[in-house]
């Protein structure tokens, strides 16, 4: 395994790693906020809810992009060709 392997390995592990940490802290903040919210009007909380998971898809795209850059340097990689 020549050393350009090796980085693209190790640079996968991080963009994943790393990629999911953001994204997870996010979620639970927003999951956090919106039962904060339902708790004080709960007649509101289907708007909430919806919002809610918008919002939540749109942070895990961050998630998503990490994982699509590690499996092209793990795969796709034009430079160990």
């Amino acid at each position: 395994m020549n050393w350009l392997a090796l980085c693209s390995i190790i640079s996968a592990a991080f963009a994943v790693s790393f990629g999911a940490i953001g994204p997870a802290l996010a979620e639970g903040r927003a999951v956090a906020a919106a039962m904060d919210a339902i708790a004080r009007q709960p007649e509101s909380a289907n708007t909430i809810s919806r919002t809610l998971f918008v919002g939540l898809a749109m942070i895990e795209t961050t998630a998503i992009y990490c994982l699509v850059i590690a499996l092209l340097l793990l795969f796709a990689n034009p430079l160990l060709k």
